[in-house]
């Protein structure tokens, strides 16, 4: 599998988010290769209040203020771990959350690494997916265009295949931005399966 070039994450935020549909993410380990189409994708940028940039550079979030096309992974809830993709410009603090992916390789070891659950929920939602690829702390600042985590490119979606809508869980933060972007009716997606009749991009 050849990687996207350094320059498709050099590029504003929502462009990327919403570019990474039907992109690729593989993951090599000593266990095995995991690999699966994104199917959503939200944007935070650095004038965002629900961004972790939003107040400014710490030991945690430094990597969103570094070169585009690495990865920001960073623990939550005590429970599980996020990944991101950092993008546009260094010290412009922009990161896309993956959200959401299809199983398509190497599902039999996502299965044991997420014990007893359906396929579908394998890797729906940014704790399983981490969890069903393998991917921790060890993996921050990791370079996403190359081995062993990266992203390629994959189906070129078209547009009326691309929904955005509002994004997930962000409370009093929520200020109307509809930076989450989701391939239309897939059943891989986290949260309610959006419709036609959600708002497009």
């Amino acid at each position: 599998m050849k990687p996207v070039a350094r320059a498709f994450f050099a590029r504003q935020v929502v462009e990327v988010a919403r570019d990474l549909l039907g992109c690729l993410l593989v993951h090599e380990t000593a266990d095995g290769r995991t690999a699966g189409m994104i199917v959503e994708a939200e944007a935070y940028a650095s004038d965002d209040p629900a961004s972790h940039a939003y107040r400014g550079r710490t030991e945690r979030n430094a990597p969103m203020f570094e070169d585009p096309g690495f990865a920001y992974v960073y623990f939550t809830y005590g429970m599980h771990y996020c990944l991101n993709a950092v993008t546009d410009r260094p010290g412009h603090a922009s990161a896309v959350l993956i959200r959401a992916v299809q199983p398509l390789e190497g599902i039999e070891l996502m299965r044991a690494r997420r014990g007893a659950v359906k396929d579908r929920d394998l890797a729906r939602g940014p704790g399983r997916l981490t969890q069903a690829f393998g991917i921790a702390g060890e993996q921050n600042r990791s370079d996403l265009t190359m081995l062993p985590l990266m992203i390629c490119p994959g189906e070129r979606l078209p547009l009326r295949a691309v929904l955005a809508t509002p994004r997930i869980g962000l409370g009093s933060l929520q200020d109307g931005r509809t930076w989450r972007f989701v391939i239309a009716e897939s059943p891989w997606v986290s949260g309610a399966r959006a419709t036609k009749d959600s708002r497009r991009s």
